[in-house]
């Protein structure tokens, strides 16, 4: 698709000339890039798309957890666990309801990254009883404007809870 050519041998005996001469870097089976620093970010949401990072990564980047996962994790249509180029992808289901909503997601030109509160939510979706270090940092007005993109009456009730928690533990 990039060169136009229609004949796929000749294409495939093109990527692997540029493969062999270093001028491409394979990464896994169809995925190249041009030198070896490329951003494994937008990689983890090329594999399967729709996908945008979230969950863990966000909650790290953001300081809503205090453990380091290598991991990238991301919200994809299905359900995997990857390893390509060193790095593992953990990929979670979501409803293509939610996954094609851009609400609460950072467009960073290559890829999309969900904001805290949309990874907070997406965390809630998968894993009620998660245990965050520190939501400080979370507006819970965006919160509960953006749940009403998952069409889930029990994650409403779920958010409520932990924003109760977090009212509480602020006057203790």
């Amino acid at each position: 698709m990039i060169w136009g050519d229609t004949n796929q041998n000749a294409t495939i005996s093109a990527v692997n000339y540029y493969v062999r001469t270093g001028q491409l870097f394979r990464i896994r089976k169809g995925f190249y890039a041009k030198h070896t620093n490329y951003d494994p970010l937008e990689l983890a949401t090329k594999i399967y798309t729709p996908a945008y990072v979230s969950l863990q990564t966000v909650f790290r980047r953001e300081g809503m957890i205090f453990q380091h996962y290598e991991s990238i994790f991301v919200m994809s249509y299905l359900t995997r666990t990857i390893r390509c180029d060193n790095k593992v992808i953990e990929i979670k289901k979501m409803k293509n309801e939610v996954l094609t909503n851009t609400e609460g997601l950072i467009n960073m030109g290559n890829y999309f990254i969900a904001t805290k509160e949309r990874a907070f939510l997406d965390m809630l979706y998968l894993l009620p009883r998660y245990g965050f270090d520190n939501l400080r940092s979370i507006d819970w007005n965006t919160c509960f404007q953006l749940v009403k993109i998952y069409y889930k009456k029990t994650l409403v009730k779920t958010l409520k809870e932990y924003h109760k928690l977090y009212a509480q533990s602020k006057q203790t």
